[in-house]
């Protein structure tokens, strides 16, 4: 109960702190500097980079190799956040218990859920949690979804910044061409797959979207998210699908252990099936910010030629 309280006081100093940044907000809003915006992965980010151009300064609270399922906030996260004039957050409870400040935070800041207008039929729900029924965050790996979360950040800038409304909405419709062209070429790759092939073994479930929209089977040992944990049942079921399947490869993910997935290579081999790990792919955070795969585009690309030479 002292932890609820404390945790619930925290959520009202840092929301009185921030309704005295009304004055910093408000000078941004009239163009007199660089709009400084947080999102919370790299993913968005990128998003919100090519969005505003050169007319906001964008920071994101988790870098390479962070798992957003298990992330808390720190001393410097909140200091971001006291200064932002706008807070992009994924929804869908990837950010977990820190949904909770952002929802609290909207009543005195620019605070956007970029998932919020995706349509329910769209999204893919799991038995996950403790009601039953849970839905899989993971929707930047399914292009046209992503491109749909940027029209609603778009939307949502424009809202709240709306002298640089036209400025925005055209960096968008420039952007999202790319966009339109990467999942072309992401169609294009896979279908260089043979189907009984396309087979998408992984750590955890952070690929279901790219599995629904490429036409590509995901199994994983664990759900979608990493604090599930994984026991030898898993591990014994995974091993018996993959043999079953003849699948060659098996993948690893940048922001997740290899633990369990050597783990299912060992069963494959005790099985005398001999599969290999066809590298690591970015599953729920994108590469170093001086690389290919520090762009949204760059991360998904380098997936799925991870995953057409693995499977083919």
């Amino acid at each position: 109960m002292f932890l609820k309280i404390k945790y619930f006081i925290g959520i009202v100093l840092l929301a009185l702190i921030f309704s005295c940044q009304t004055a910093k907000h408000e000078q941004a809003a009239q163009g007199s500097e660089k709009l400084y915006i947080v999102c919370t992965t790299q993913m968005l980010g990128d998003l919100v980079s090519n969005i505003t151009g050169d007319a906001a300064v964008v920071e994101t609270l988790m870098g390479p190799g962070v798992d957003p399922h298990y992330y808390k906030a720190t001393q410097g996260d909140l200091k971001k956040l006291e200064k932002a004039d706008a807070i992009v957050y994924n929804g869908l409870h990837l950010e977990g218990k820190m949904q909770e400040v952002f929802e609290h935070l909207a009543k005195t800041k620019v605070v956007i859920t970029a998932t919020q207008n995706l349509p329910q039929g769209e999204l893919i729900y799991t038995n996950e949690a403790e009601d039953g029924k849970s839905v899989d965050p993971h929707v930047w790996h399914d292009v046209e979804l992503w491109t749909k979360v940027g029209a609603t950040i778009t939307a949502n800038l424009n809202k709240a910044f709306s002298e640089q409304a036209n400025n925005f909405t055209k960096n968008f419709e420039s952007y999202s061409k790319k966009l339109s062209k990467t999942h072309k070429q992401i169609k294009s790759s896979i279908n260089r797959i043979p189907k009984k092939q396309r087979i998408l073994i992984t750590s955890h479930d952070a690929f279901s979207y790219y599995g629904k929209q490429y036409g590509v089977e995901v199994n994983a040992l664990q759900g979608i998210s990493t604090v599930a944990e994984y026991g030898l049942r898993d591990i014994v079921e995974l091993t018996a699908f993959i043999v079953e399947h003849n699948v060659k490869t098996v993948f690893v993910e940048s922001s997740v252990s290899d633990k369990s997935i050597k783990a299912v290579v060992e069963g494959c081999a005790q099985n005398g099936h001999e599969i290999k790990i066809g590298g690591y792919l970015y599953s729920d955070a994108m590469g170093a910010s001086d690389t290919k795969e520090g762009t949204y585009i760059g991360m998904i690309m380098h997936n799925t030629n991870l995953i057409t030479e693995g499977l083919k």
